[in-house]
């Protein structure tokens, strides 16, 4: 393996760990049958300023995390 794809699979084992303790920060989100109900829909307080919240800035991270986990692993492949 060329040097290249030494130093891409140690990012990806970094960006591997830090997207799971992402991950593991997350809230569940059980919302069980009463999400279908026309009472809960709608837009809230909450759900209008999630964005603003740790959880809202964790599901970004989340988001980003894994886009780059998919491009530093596809990265590997053409490299390898």
């Amino acid at each position: 393996m060329t040097t290249i794809g030494l130093v891409l699979t140690g990012i990806l084992a970094v960006v591997a760990v830090v997207l799971c303790g992402i991950i593991l920060m997350q809230s569940k989100r059980s919302a069980g049958l009463g999400a279908i109900s026309a009472s809960s829909g709608g837009d809230t307080y909450w759900s209008k300023n999630k964005g603003n919240s740790v959880e809202g800035a964790l599901e970004k991270y989340t988001k980003i995390g894994g886009a780059l986990f998919m491009i530093i692993a596809l990265a590997i492949n053409l490299v390898g």
